[in-house]
């Protein structure tokens, strides 16, 4: 059982932030790299990243309700079923995996071509994810393996395995797309090889560890790589709405950014430096929503309900302190933060703008995210994506009224985020508050 405290929170979520933050510096430095080889190369990549996320957080679902799974069984202490969730996972991702790899390696590419306003970002944005699609395989095996060191709470494992892929992608990346270090000259195919081969080099890390480690024996997560039908139900009842609830919103991100593309290439790249610069503010609310989750799942395993209040209310806390540390910048100096993506002074101002724009949207993130793991932690996941669904489908609207009905500048389109953190709090706090989410569900 996971101790209470304020050290033993960090303890857990530090190396989660650092991971994130080392993926977020990777993030930052594959667009400073593109954005000095083309615009129209970054604009693409900008993009195309967006598609495989979006796929990637289908994955990233079922890996977060076997650890929300795992991490009960913990609390509980039923050590024998953690084995048969752990192979269950590894072969449901497996199957999701191919599945999504046709789907981005065959299908996508056409497709963009077909709704693209720029034909060259479209052919650049296709080539990118046919390269990045391989990626798939790599990820649905260290995300089945996160998934058992989070609900352990090991979370340095899987900030080493971070640093792996973080300075193998910056080599790579620098080298593939330029062609230096005795390396051809691949340009956006280079961005996305390097990534592909730094995300394997991750996994392989990983896969070693479990190898030589005693959780091996211990949970026997090699002995049931088979599906069993009780582990099956189990994870599609929690892990298949997380895995929806990724979907519709990065999907949703990528409707976004789409509407941006034909509504003229300065929107569009103007709204690239923004994002590439959110993800670092994302880092210490995604390394505490882990945190929360497994906190969560195994205080309700536990039986100790009285000290969830006391888990939200420290970890909130925490989760603000540290927004305040990685992401003031953006309100005291964002320019030189826009400039560490993209130094084209034409776009420089105008993404400056809007950075300090949401800088307290992302505080409003912080302080609803926690809320809305809390329903992650429980089980109800089913639930959590209906929340979800409602928060997207109002986010949706307004972004077609701002962009296709209205046809706002991209200063005021970017207030929107603040329709959806305000709408995830308000919702996440009325569930929690109306209905029994501490019944059992896994």
């Amino acid at each position: 059982m996971l101790a209470l405290n304020y050290k033993a929170i960090l303890g857990m979520a530090l190396p989660m932030m650092v991971s994130g933050f080392i993926q977020s510096i990777v993030l930052i430095t594959d667009a400073s790299l593109i954005s000095r080889y083309s615009t129209e190369a970054f604009d693409a990549v900008g993009n195309g990243g967006l598609l495989y996320v979006t796929v990637y957080m289908c994955l990233l679902g079922m890996g977060d309700g076997a650890q929300i799974i795992i991490a009960r069984r913990i609390g509980e202490e039923r050590i024998s079923a953690i084995g048969r969730v752990f192979g269950t996972s590894f072969l449901t991702n497996f199957l999701l995996a191919i599945g999504f790899f046709i789907l981005l390696h065959w299908f996508l590419p056409s497709a963009i071509v077909g709704y693209s306003k720029n034909h060259e970002i479209a052919l650049l944005q296709g080539d990118f994810i046919r390269v990045r699609s391989f990626a798939l395989f790599f990820a649905m095996i260290t995300i089945t393996i996160q998934a058992f060191l989070l609900a352990k709470g090991k979370t340095m494992i899987v900030l080493y395995a971070a640093l792996i892929t973080a300075i193998s992608n910056v080599f790579l990346a620098n080298s593939l797309i330029f062609g230096r270090n005795g390396l051809p000259e691949m340009g956006i195919e280079g961005a996305a090889l390097a990534n592909t081969i730094a995300d394997a080099l991750g996994m392989t890390f990983l896969i070693i560890y479990l190898i030589f480690s005693k959780e091996r024996k211990e949970y026997q997560l090699f002995a049931h790589f088979k599906f069993e039908l009780a582990s099956m139900k189990e994870l599609l009842k929690v892990g298949s709405p997380l895995m929806f609830q990724g979907f519709f919103a990065l999907a949703t991100w990528t409707l976004f950014f789409t509407w941006l593309e034909q509504k003229g290439q300065f929107d569009l790249t103007v709204s690239q430096n923004i994002r590439a610069i959110y993800f670092l503010a994302f880092v210490p609310i995604w390394g505490f929503a882990g945190t929360t989750k497994t906190y969560i799942s195994q205080y309700i395993g536990a039986k100790k309900f009285d000290e969830i209040p006391t888990i939200q209310k420290r970890i909130q806390l925490m989760t603000l302190l540290f927004l305040c540390v990685t992401f003031h910048g953006a309100i005291f100096y964002p320019e030189a933060l826009i400039r560490l993506i993209n130094p084209a002074e034409l776009y420089v101002h105008k993404s400056a703008q809007i950075l300090r724009l949401i800088s307290v949207s992302i505080m409003l993130y912080g302080f609803s995210s926690v809320y809305f793991q809390t329903i992650h932690g429980s089980g109800n996941t089913l639930h959590s994506m209906f929340i979800e669904f409602g928060i997207v489908s109002v986010y949706v609207v307004f972004c077609y009224l701002f962009i296709k009905v209205w046809n706002l500048d991209v200063y005021w389109i970017w207030t929107v985020e603040y329709i959806y953190f305000i709408l995830m709090g308000l919702a996440s706090i009325s569930y929690l508050r109306l209905y029994d989410w501490k019944k059992k569900i896994v």
